[in-house]
């Protein structure tokens, strides 16, 4: 402590003692309003300081007056001495002497008795550098702003820590742990796993304001999930200097190495029937986790008809995604065993699929997946004889006369029906068939030119009707009367001519050469070649040419 008595002493004449003498600073002048620069004795206001560096810098130089000062002059130096030397304990061993030459000092520079440790000084100085999670630089942080951080911190510790707790109570459930005050088995509720997951959130977003991604907040959503604590990802990088590196989400890279761990373990569970569902979301068309969600369904047994539904959904959202149909495929297949006894079921099932690709064809009338899927489904499910899946087809083309897919399955529907050709392949799609009834073959015939009359010009009616005329074994002269219907004035000048569709045209010259007029049809081809379809006029010419007439090959 300092000595008794006045602290400006002065020392007796002729002491032989050394002292720390130094000249005394002028006390600091107090703030003026004045601008203007007459005195030039005042010294310029100093500004508060605004940011917690400045702040901390502040209380700094309050506590060490002289730290700025000790390389300049010898007089200063001493000082500097004195303060550093009032606030450590070897103070206490200095002689009498010592001490009152020090406590002099001490008192004519007023340094303060209780210096600013500098070691936590050091630290908080760490603490200011660096940037935020948005790139601000943390030394400027006002006191509040920095007073806000620090409490984030202190709530991000106490979350932490109660995770820890959330973790150990779990590992003394798996372990067996009977509670020793209640002789009860350790276990963690579905309400403590709600909570955990719910401050697993609030940690991730209190990681991510103060730290940023490159910080703690590396955690994605599974990280998040007690559920996904004992699963061990597998992620996968791309080489080094990789030509064609994707650049994947965070929350599907994430997702996807989760994958790789459940199926590197063969884990047929719930968690991962829903992380498929989560990566489907993600990315519809990754075949494999299609394969491995049908795998897990397999495997649990869980009900077909419920995947079917869910399955629904993701049809109408991703109509051109060719896995779900192969999905589907997989799905019918699996559960076709156990309904093929059961007619109702059987007829029930199949009713609910058509229901469901009608409405989708309603969206997408001429989607590839979804009628190549029908085809397979008609001789799946038997629907063969179905009299409302035929008129499912007649809806469509009434809708669209143009829709070449309808019209297809209708002639798939139709002519590959057990009961109406021979069973086998024993006849190509392009071969005449015995077995087709003649009412059949009336009754498309009929249809194919009703249609027809609707669009003269649409060579969807006329393809089937050429196929049911070639499978029926009937010639294309059966037809004659029809297709001369819109050809009027063939040859006889250009304002005589009328040609309603250049398809009539094309069956007509094959009318022609199969009753032996060869002139006939080489005219209707040459007409085509000339007019009525110019841009095939290559194509015309090879016709005529098979008609083996001289004038053509000349």
């Amino acid at each position: 402590m300092p000595p008794k008595g006045k602290a400006t002493q002065k020392p007796k004449a002729g002491s032989s003692t050394t002292t720390i003498t130094t000249t005394k600073p002028s006390a600091p002048a107090a703030p003026s309003t004045n601008n203007t620069n007459n005195n030039a004795s005042k010294q310029p206001e100093k500004e508060e300081p605004s940011t917690v560096a400045e702040l901390s810098r502040y209380h700094f130089e309050l506590c060490h007056p002289f730290e700025g000062k000790r390389s300049t002059t010898q007089a200063n130096q001493l000082v500097w001495f004195a303060s550093r030397l009032v606030t450590r304990l070897p103070v206490r061993f200095l002689g009498a002497k010592g001490q009152k030459d020090l406590w002099k000092t001490v008192n004519e520079h007023s340094l303060p008795a209780r210096g600013f440790n500098l070691r936590k000084y050091k630290k908080r100085q760490q603490q200011h550098k660096g940037v935020d999670s948005r790139g601000r630089d943390i030394g400027e942080y006002t006191a509040k702003e920095w007073g806000i951080r620090q409490e984030k911190r202190v709530t991000l510790s106490c979350l932490q820590l109660q995770s820890q707790r959330f973790r150990e109570l779990r590992d003394r459930q798996k372990r067996g742990f009977v509670d020793r005050q209640t002789g009860d088995q350790v276990l963690v509720t579905d309400s403590e796993y709600t909570e955990e997951k719910q401050r697993r959130g609030e940690m991730e977003k209190l990681s991510r304001e103060l730290y940023g991604v490159e910080g703690m907040a590396k955690q994605g959503k599974l990280a998040l999930d007690p559920e996904w604590d004992d699963v061990v990802p597998i992620v996968m990088e791309d080489p080094e200097n990789a030509l064609a590196a994707i650049a994947y989400s965070p929350d599907y890279a994430e997702a996807m190495s989760y994958l790789r761990a459940v199926m590197s373990a063969k884990e047929y569970s719930p968690r991962s029937l829903k992380l498929t569902e989560y990566i489907i979301k993600l990315n519809p068309a990754h075949y494999t986790v299609w394969l491995f969600r049908a795998a897990n369904i397999f495997a649990m047994k869980l009900p077909i008809p419920d995947e079917i539904t869910w399955l629904n959904q993701i049809a109408l959202e991703s109509l051109k995604n060719y896995q779900i149909w192969h999905h589907r495929n997989l799905l019918v297949e699996h559960y076709h065993p156990s309904i093929a006894s059961d007619p109702p079921a059987l007829a029930s099932f199949a009713t609910s699929e058509r229901e469901f690709l009608t409405q989708i064809l309603a969206q997408d009338t001429k989607n590839y997946h979804v009628w190549s899927y029908r085809s397979w489904m008609v001789g799946k499910l038997g629907m063969w004889g179905n009299p409302e899946e035929l008129r499912s087809t007649e809806e469509l083309i009434e809708q669209d006369v143009r829709n070449n897919s309808a019209w297809s399955h209708r002639f798939y529907l139709v002519f590959s029906d057990p009961e109406n050709c021979t069973p086998g392949e024993k006849y190509a799609v392009t071969e005449a068939d015995p077995k087709v009834p003649g009412e059949i073959v009336d009754r498309e015939v009929a249809y194919a030119e009703e249609k027809i009359r609707l669009a003269p010009q649409n060579q969807s009616g006329w393809n089937y009707l050429r196929g049911v005329l070639v499978k029926g074994g009937r010639g294309f002269s059966s037809v004659r009367e029809f297709a001369e219907e819109f050809v009027k004035g063939l040859g006889e000048g250009e304002e005589a001519e009328e040609v309603r569709s250049s398809h009539a045209l094309d069956l007509l010259a094959e009318v022609y050469k199969e009753l032996g007029e060869r002139e006939r049809a080489d005219l209707c081809l040459r007409r085509l070649m000339e007019k009525w379809d110019r841009i095939r006029g290559g194509y015309w010419q090879w016709r005529r040419e098979g008609l083996g007439l001289a004038e053509v090959a000349a």
